[in-house]
């Protein structure tokens, strides 16, 4: 399965709808990536793909720091599942990717 491309995300958090764009290449064989959002852009850090399920952290300061961890599922060219910042209540994500 490739999941690289620019996907769009919209993750619904306590504070609103926040979106984000996220970029996925494959780099000598590794997975990498790079958020944008809220004015920020922020690398990817342990970027996983195992079967259809997408793994990755990476770390915000608008509008708050925050550690977020994302745990999604793709299918084909749309994703579902969550982020998580610590021990706050999982945010729902979901995604599109880009033509």
């Amino acid at each position: 399965m490739s999941v690289e491309g620019t996907w769009n995300l919209s993750i619904a958090t306590p504070l609103g709808t926040m979106n984000a764009v996220v970029e996925l290449r494959r780099h000598n064989g590794v997975l990498t990536g790079t958020a944008h959002g809220a004015g920020e852009e922020v690398p990817l850090h342990d970027v996983a793909l195992d079967g259809d399920r997408l793994t990755w952290k990476q770390a915000v300061t608008k509008p708050l720091r925050l550690n977020l961890a994302f745990d999604v599922t793709v299918d084909g060219d749309t994703l579902r599942g969550t982020s998580r910042a610590g021990r706050l209540p999982a945010s729902k994500v979901t995604g599109e990717r880009r033509a």
